[in-house]
């Protein structure tokens, strides 16, 4: 029914925007413009066809319109950050490969687990961890089947009574969803929203964001945050009295059965290792090396293909592999992209901030307040990608209006529309821990508005007090 509703009501909402002008008193190209992002907005939130189909219609519809030209609209497709994220994902698929994901996942629990506790704890920085590098639905999957063979071998033991031995399973499998999304924080490739903020920054406002000033904001927000999950888990909602009780053995027991290191995977590693050295201390490197994120990104992917392999034909990754990249969310990127581009090019970004100016007499920090917990629940019904393609240009102009460094704001939409932790429909992790059986809806929501309220405190606390100094704004 949502898919049928969406069909009609995105051309309908384009129709009437684009042709009665006294609706909204704009000129012709910015009108379009706006027609062209109610509906691709409405297909998306719908999902009335598949999103990163719906992401090509700005391609089609923004020339047509006459709101852009075909090169604005088509050039934000081949964005430098969209070539940084499909670095970023070959990389990744060579890790998920050749089993280093579980390898760096597995040695992060033996390492840390003596209880139950302690079991939460390296299972939380394990996902965290790994999310930072790989999609936050690739990690919550990844690790779901390990949160669960850790669930059953502590049942099967019995290492705890039955009511403890309940509450480390929910513990452990919302651990799994929320570290996924919160790990995805802390680095640009780690989500959508972060790529999304980076290169609107960079077409809109002609801003770069390097990888390491980013990290530089977001990696002390997402161990905050890590540190409240941990103790909300373990000290609040789900204490275990008989905590002690349970051993590390499983984790070790994996290791033993992956073996030791293969030649592909520790070659991986290095690639792996020598791209993240990049990313994070390239700023240091001379600037006439013209060495940006995007160029490191496609030199670990090209290395990958580069590499032989010693248990097949070619290099540590073939094209083959090439089937698994996530196309659809480069083009999701592109169409979003695109969007903000026409925003700027036909002044519908001016516009909306005049719209918005009504709110400039208000603090900063109620606004701030505002805008962090409006963002965050509307993400619990939206897609964390829709949400920042849709509202990433228009905080632009929001900022003018309140006579704010647009960074403050979009740094919010960027964060905020990560954390949605209530909801199965939420997250794809929150939706994959959720169709383990061993959750009720009454867990995710309850765990998920605890930590949404410290969420939001945290948030705009750091875009406030924080991201001015870490951007030097």
């Amino acid at each position: 029914m949502k898919q049928k509703i969406g069909l009609i009501l995105g051309p309908l909402l384009f129709l009437t925007f684009y042709f009665i002008p006294e609706i909204t008193g704009l000129d012709d190209a910015p009108r379009a413009v706006l027609a062209v992002t109610l509906f691709v907005a409405t297909w998306w939130i719908t999902e009335a066809i598949p999103i990163p189909a719906t992401s090509l219609i700005p391609l089609i519809l923004l020339p047509l319109s006459g709101g852009t030209d075909e090169q604005v609209a088509a050039s934000a497709y081949a964005d430098p950050i969209v070539f940084m994220y499909m670095g970023g994902f070959i990389i990744a698929l060579a890790i998920e490969k050749w089993n280093l994901h579980k390898r760096i996942a597995m040695t992060i629990i033996a390492m840390m687990g003596s209880n139950s506790n302690r079991i939460i704890l390296g299972t939380m920085i394990a996902t965290a961890f790994i999310s930072m590098w790989i999609s936050n639905a690739a990690t919550a999957l990844m690790m779901l089947p390990i949160a669960l063979a850790l669930i059953h071998e502590i049942q099967n033991a019995q290492f705890l009574k039955p009511e403890s031995a309940h509450k480390f399973s929910k513990a452990l499998l919302l651990t799994v969803a929320y570290s996924a999304s919160i790990g995805g924080l802390a680095t640009l490739i780690g989500s959508v929203p972060n790529a999304v903020f980076a290169a609107i920054a960079s077409s809109s406002l002609n801003r770069t964001v390097s990888f390491a000033q980013w990290m530089i904001f977001a990696l002390p927000l997402t161990i905050i945050l890590l540190i409240i999950l941990y103790l909300l888990m373990t000290k609040w909602l789900f204490k275990i009295e008989d905590a002690d009780q349970i051993s590390s053995d499983f984790a070790k027991k994996s290791l033993r059965d992956l073996g030791p290191m293969s030649l592909e995977e520790k070659l991986t590693g290095i690639v792996f290792l020598f791209v993240s050295i990049l990313w994070i201390c390239g700023s240091l490197l001379p600037s006439s090396l013209h060495l940006s994120d995007t160029v490191i990104a496609m030199i670990g992917a090209v290395l990958l293909f580069l590499i032989p392999a010693k248990s097949h034909k070619g290099g540590l990754l073939v094209w083959d592999d090439m089937s698994k990249l996530p196309w659809g969310i480069l083009l999701l990127f592109g169409g979003g992209l695109s969007l903000a581009a026409a925003f700027e090019d036909s002044g519908l970004t001016k516009w909306f901030g005049g719209m918005l100016g009504v709110v400039k007499p208000l603090p900063l920090i109620l606004i701030v307040i505002v805008l962090t917990t409006g963002i965050l629940f509307l993400t619990e019904v939206m897609s964390n990608t829709a949400v920042s393609n849709m509202l990433m240009p228009i905080s632009i102009g929001f900022a003018a209006a309140i006579s704010q460094d647009p960074f403050i704001i979009m740094g919010i939409v960027a964060v905020s529309s990560t954390c949605a932790f209530m909801l199965p429909i939420s997250t794809p992790p929150n939706a994959a821990v959720f169709s383990s059986d061993e959750l009720e809806m009454k867990d995710m929501v309850k765990a998920g508005f605890i930590l949404n309220i410290f969420t939001i405190i945290v948030i705009s606390l750091f875009a406030y007090f924080w991201l001015p100094i870490a951007f030097g704004l």
